[in-house]
């Protein structure tokens, strides 16, 4: 063991004369080591030379080393005054014994790492302490304590005193149960300085599975003489009940008197006390503000079937399957733009890392993309073969037979079900309809009646995205694109062109049409034929399957640093044709004639861009979502660099809105500059052409925004879906600050996607999808769909103040700013240069602080009685 601390060094405390300033005997003693070890610092490379190596070779449980001296002598003679022993290098020569002792002082307790032992008796002192002997005990006394024996005790009542006294559990304990999100677990934590005596409140907050709608309240008010109203620039959305009081002008007690002895009050009181007894005997009997009109209902309306005028979303309809949806999540859904009742929606794996089960491998290992109706909810009507999972698919607006994929792995997929169109818009429940057997896989058996379609194209591997595609949308028929991003006139009238984007940084344009004309030989078709009634693949992509390649990419590079942004959502701007674009009326007529009929697409060929009319007044940009909750505004048209090549513009704006993963970018409606983002746990509505912000932000609610959409009747509802599968129904004509209705337990899973639809004029519903695999369709009511006189228009208004009040806003702080920045540059001319003081004054001054904080402190001990004087003698 390490050998004891010598006491022969001095204390410094009494030093120094009483008043001065003098330092606590802890403090300035100095750390001192026996006269038989010398402490010393060895490098790393003594260490491994040496084999001592700290906490390796040598350790607290093992802390000796010894050292031959013959090496310690070769290695003062190699390195010379380089040897870490080179302090010790005398007493190396004069040691007596073959061995030093070295030993690794763990707890630095003579200030070094290592020590060595000088002496031979210290070597052995340290190597065989001496052992402490055990106590003596006397016979006597044992045999003494060996006989003695414990007195009965004798009950005095004392204990029926403690039996009072005690406390007794009268009931059942409470048990509480913490527990936190998965999600969170492992999240950054950012701590805060706390005082000592503080203490953690938990203050009561307001739970979303009850909400309970205050009809009365009670609030006390004050008559007071005058009245004052002001106002500010503030416009205030957020309705509290607040009041301010200030002390009143009293009356002299004359005046109470007089006022007490004068007959116009007594006859005031004695002639309204009879009418208010009355009322408030019948308030007593019935409730007199019951509205008996609503308690009736409504019966002029043929849709409300129920007698009464429902104001929430009603569940409609519930769909799920155990075979195609277990263990899977729904990524994205759409309706049927022609059909009643069908949707379609895209599954996907929730955790690609979960054990299957061998005997239904291949049933989780199968992508779909189900159809559902509500003539048959049991069963799904139609399956779509995808390559891989998809996030986001979308009905071609020209056909609605065509759809077309982004998958998990980057490629872009497209299916025709033109074959399945009347099994669709004929389905019975119980009833299934036979086709013809190239409608089917060769892989479905005759168990499976649920008809499989394949994909007709997927993209090439190597010219798709490198990252899930998250959004896929359809170009409208009025224009299409060239490969420099140019748009144009669309002659066919049909939407041949679809944009994608990923987190890989890119959006990519794809043309689904012919790019030259393919010549076929009698061979090559009649085997193409033969191939189409084995595999039961439509021919209408044949010629893009596993060649397609985009038209053209755009990147989106980072304004002010290096990197990329990650799109996950984007909203394009829907252009209609009102321009003229050089053709005659009865052109535009034929062509409108012509967009009834179903377009071909395996007949359709891409033209010349040189036989294209360029469109001048289309708006070639866009909003996109990023997943660092950014939202960004930029031009998809390529631009020439210094050298001359085609490259992606830098985006326009970019703002920090949302806190991350941004799912929902969609335009109203009704204003095609009017957009809607929602990420994390806020929403913002945007307007094209306001570069300073958004127009409109949500405050943050406890619980994240999932999906969103506007409503497709009136142009002041949307919906949003929360993370606890909840609904919120927000009307800004209404209510700015806070939803105007709260759908709780919709699911009790996360809600992923939300779509709303209009069947007719009469009934409109919202599909809402979560996490489990569940859709359910619910049913808006009137109250909700039905929009009100004039509502456009005032809309219209409404994002004008939110846009005028932004800008506002914006001048006054730039005003703001100039006007501290001038008020700093003021302060600076206005206060005197101060001297810079030398290190001797700033000495001078500290050593005061310090002695008035000992002063301070001395009689503050005295006061505890804890204050111990100095001693005024030095040690010797």
């Amino acid at each position: 063991m390490p050998p004891k601390r010598s006491k022969s060094v001095t204390s410094s405390a009494g030093s120094k004369k009483k008043g001065k300033n003098t330092e606590s005997p802890a403090q300035g003693e100095k750390r001192g080591h026996p006269d038989d070890i010398l402490p010393m610092v060895l490098t790393s490379a003594t260490q491994e030379l040496f084999g001592c190596r700290a906490d390796e070779d040598v350790t607290g449980e093992s802390p000796y080393k010894l050292l031959k001296k013959d090496d310690l002598i070769q290695d003062l003679k190699t390195r010379a005054a380089v040897s870490d022993f080179s302090p010790a290098k005398q007493i190396v020569l004069d040691y007596p014994e073959d061995e030093l002792l070295l030993v690794f002082d763990r707890d630095f307790t003579y200030d070094q790492l290592f020590y060595l032992v000088l002496t031979p008796e210290a070597k052995a002192r340290i190597l065989n302490p001496p052992q402490p002997e055990a106590p003596e005990v006397c016979e006597n006394e044992v045999h003494k304590t060996g006989r003695s024996e414990p007195k009965p005790w004798i009950s005095l009542g004392s204990e029926q005193e403690i039996e009072e006294e005690s406390f007794k559990e009268s009931r059942e304990k409470l048990w509480y149960k913490f527990s936190r999100v998965r999600r969170k677990f492992g999240a950054p934590v950012c701590f805060s300085e706390s005082n000592i005596d503080a203490y953690m409140e938990c203050v009561p907050f307001q739970d979303s599975r009850f909400r309970i709608k205050q009809m009365q309240r009670d609030f006390g008010m004050q008559a007071v003489p005058r009245m004052q109203s002001s106002s500010s620039q503030t416009q205030w959305k957020f309705k509290r009940n607040i009041f301010t009081r200030y002390t009143p002008r009293e009356l002299s007690d004359g005046d109470k008197e007089n006022i007490h002895q004068c007959e116009n009050l007594k006859h005031f009181c004695n002639s309204v006390t009879p009418r208010v007894l009355q009322a408030l005997q019948q308030e007593e009997i019935m409730n007199v503000f019951f509205d008996d009109w609503k308690a009736l209902g409504t019966a002029g309306d043929d849709a409300d079937w129920s007698g009464k005028v429902s104001e929430g979303l009603m569940l409609y309809q519930a769909f799920t399957d155990q075979k195609y949806t277990k263990d899977k999540k729904i990524s994205s859904i759409n309706w049927h733009p022609t059909i009643y009742g069908v949707l379609a929606v895209a599954l996907t794996e929730k955790k690609k890392e979960e054990a299957m089960d061998e005997s239904s491998a291949f049933e989780f290992r199968a992508s779909h993309i189900v159809f559902y109706s509500f003539s048959d909810p049991s069963n799904p009507q139609l399956l779509l073969e995808c390559p891989d999972d998809i996030y986001a698919f979308e009905f071609c607006p020209s056909d609605p037979n065509i759809i077309v994929g982004g998958c998990v792995n980057g490629q872009v997929v497209l299916w025709d079900i033109s074959a399945h169109v009347i099994h669709l818009q004929g389905t019975q429940p119980g009833k299934k309809y036979s086709l013809n057997a190239d409608t089917f896989d060769l892989d479905d058996n005759k168990e499976n009646k649920t008809p499989v379609v394949r994909y007709c194209a997927v993209s090439a591997l190597e010219s798709s995205h490198k990252a899930p595609i998250t959004d896929v949308q359809w170009l409208p028929p009025t224009f299409e694109v060239t490969k420099l991003g140019l748009p144009v006139e669309n002659k066919n009238n049909v939407s041949v062109q679809v944009v994608t984007c990923s987190p890989d940084c890119a959006l990519m344009f794809w043309d689904v049409r012919v790019t030259k004309l393919l010549s076929q030989s009698g061979s090559d078709r009649k085997q193409n034929a033969d191939q189409k009634t084995s595999y039961g693949v439509p021919e209408t992509f044949k010629h893009l399957d596993r060649t397609w390649k985009p038209l053209f990419k755009v990147s989106l590079p980072k304004i002010d640093t290096g990197g990329e942004y990650a799109p996950l959502k984007f909203s394009l701007e829907l252009y209609t044709c009102n321009a003229n674009t050089g053709r005659t009326k009865e052109e535009a007529n034929e062509n409108d004639d012509g967009s009834k009929v179903v377009p071909d697409y395996s007949q359709l060929r891409m033209p010349s861009a040189k036989t294209l009319a360029t469109l001048e007044d289309f708006n070639t940009k866009l909003y996109i979502g990023t997943e660092d909750g950014e939202i960004i505004y930029t031009d998809w048209k390529l631009v020439k660099d210094d050298s001359g090549r085609q490259q992606s513009a830098k985006p326009l704006h970019c703002f920090r809105t949302h806190h991350w993963l941004v799912n929902t970018v969609q335009r109203s409606p009704f204003y095609k500059d009017i957009i809607l983002t929602m990420g994390s746990w806020n929403f913002a509505i945007w307007k094209e052409g306001v570069m300073e912000g958004p127009i409109v932000t949500s405050p943050c609610s406890e619980q994240v925004c999932t999906a969103g959409c506007w409503s497709p009747s009136r142009p002041a509802v949307f919906f949003i879906g929360k993370d606890d599968g909840s609904i919120e129904v927000w009307n800004l004509l209404e209510k700015t600050g806070e939803p105007l209705q709260v759908h709780a337990h919709i699911t009790d899973a996360k809600i992923t996607c939300i779509k709303a639809w209009t069947a007719s004029s009469k009934q409109h519903f919202l599909a809402v999808t979560d996490d489990l695999g569940m859709v359910r369709v619910l049913e808006i009511p009137k109250t909700l769909y039905a929009p009100f006189k004039s509502e456009t228009l005032s809309v219209k208004k409404y994002f004008k103040l939110e846009e005028d009040r932004l800008k506002d806003f914006m001048k006054r702080d730039e005003l703001w700013a100039k006007q501290k920045k001038e008020a700093e540059k003021l302060k600076k001319k206005m206060d005197p240069v101060k001297p810079v003081k030398s290190l001797t004054e700033n000495d001078e001054e500290n050593m005061k602080e310090y002695n008035v904080h000992l002063e301070q402190e001395e009689s503050v001990l005295k006061g505890l009685g804890l204050w111990t004087a100095p001693a005024d003698t030095e040690d010797t």
